[in-house]
């Protein structure tokens, strides 16, 4: 028959004694374990982002690139505690990130924020910032001087343009930030001697306030809880699936594999200072199903041999079995390495995290699928079947 499919191998015939190894991969775990606990210790615990401790998060559109170092340092001199200021990639924001501990102190940080970044960014005088007014603030402004240069406009007719002009603002390529106002020559019903008023009544700072995003602590403490429990359910859940769908020892196995993936994962986000957040438990979350993934392909092919072979499972079958199906692993992970590595370097601030925990879980899932979750296999039948050799001689007594 003609071949109608192939796929690429990238290693043939191989006979790597893996097993033969695992004191050194199993010691190498434990050292990694023991540095990743030492450094929550030494840390006092891991740092959790805003959205498990509460605070703010308040995204700043500039008109141009946005000074980093300047606006950490303003923020930071008017609010206490770490203030986390990063940049979005390709454009000319930045996400400010406020710690919080009382619900109450919510609104009047945020306010503070604004206050800050209009004193070291904005003008110092009593006319209205047009880039971070509403419209309502706007009509207002105009009323008087309006009426002073005797534009014919009522009260209804004022509000409608200050919302025309606030429309235009928000839409890109403005998107929140006007550098000119000869820019709202383009607003419906703008004249020429209203835009003269505007200038004279109005300034436009270099920034925006385009949102803010705020968590309370108390919701905060109740997000971290249930990040915690979604990983320790998923965990469990795939141990009863592999008891079923093989022997509650393959899914210990793969448990026990996953977890020491989880905390070497969370040990690196310690080591590097990196926060916890919604966005890296979701990667956690990929993490535990990618690596439970890798895990069952070789406990799939230990159960395919057994029963070709009829005998007991043995360093030997374990080792066949990972060689059979290293290929597939390491092509299956570096394709998965190089699409998390790619959005770690090029994703931007926002997605960091999630991409960091990928790179780093997807080395670690692999590694532990080979030489960790293989050995405790080999390790709990053996000890089994001592346990029934011993209990065999009692029995025939």
């Amino acid at each position: 028959m003609p071949q109608t499919g192939s796929y690429m191998e990238l290693f043939k015939n191989t006979n790597i004694d893996f097993l033969g190894k695992q004191k050194y991969f199993i010691g190498l775990s434990l050292v990694l374990i023991a540095i990743s606990v030492g450094s929550w210790a030494a840390k006092g615990g891991l740092k959790y982002g805003i959205d498990f401790t509460g605070g703010a998060n308040i995204n700043v559109r500039f008109a141009s690139k946005p000074p980093i170092d300047r606006i950490r340092a303003a923020v930071s001199a008017r609010i206490p505690g770490e203030i986390s200021v990063q940049e979005v990639t390709g454009e000319n924001e930045v996400i400010i990130g406020i710690p919080l501990k009382e619900d109450v102190a919510l609104q009047r940080e945020r306010q503070a924020v604004v206050e800050t970044l209009t004193q070291t960014f904005g003008e110092k005088t009593d006319r209205l910032d047009l880039n971070n007014a509403n419209a309502q603030e706007l009509a207002e402004r105009l009323r008087g001087p309006f009426q002073q240069a005797a534009i014919p406009m009522n009260d209804e007719q004022l509000l409608a343009l200050a919302r025309r002009i606030m429309e235009f603002k928000n839409t890109p390529p403005r998107s929140g930030v006007l550098t000119s106002f000869d820019q709202l020559k383009e607003v419906e019903g703008v004249t020429p001697q209203m835009l003269e008023v505007i200038r004279q009544q109005c300034y436009l700072a270099p920034f925006t306030i385009r949102s803010a995003e705020v968590i309370g602590p108390k919701i905060g403490a109740e997000m971290r809880n249930k990040a915690v429990l979604a990983v320790l359910y998923a965990l469990g859940g795939m141990l009863v699936y592999l008891a079923l769908r093989f022997e509650f020892v393959y899914g210990l196995a793969a448990v026990l594999a996953v977890f020491h993936d989880v905390i070497i994962t969370l040990g690196f986000f310690s080591l590097t200072d990196k926060e916890i957040s919604l966005n890296v438990v979701a990667a956690l979350l990929t993490l535990v199903g990618y690596s439970m993934n890798d895990t069952i392909v070789v406990f799939d092919r230990i159960r395919e041999v057994l029963k070709l072979s009829r005998r007991e499972l043995t360093p030997a079958i374990v080792n066949d079995s990972i060689n059979q199906t290293l290929s597939r692993t390491v092509l299956t992970s570096g394709l998965t390495f190089i699409s998390a590595l790619a959005l770690w370097l090029f994703g931007g601030p926002v997605l960091n995290g999630f991409a960091f925990a990928l790179v780093v879980g997807v080395i670690v899932g692999t590694y532990s699928s080979i030489f960790i979750a293989s050995p405790i296999l080999v390790f709990w039948h053996e000890k089994l079947q001592k346990k029934g050799r011993a209990a065999a001689p009692a029995a025939a007594r």
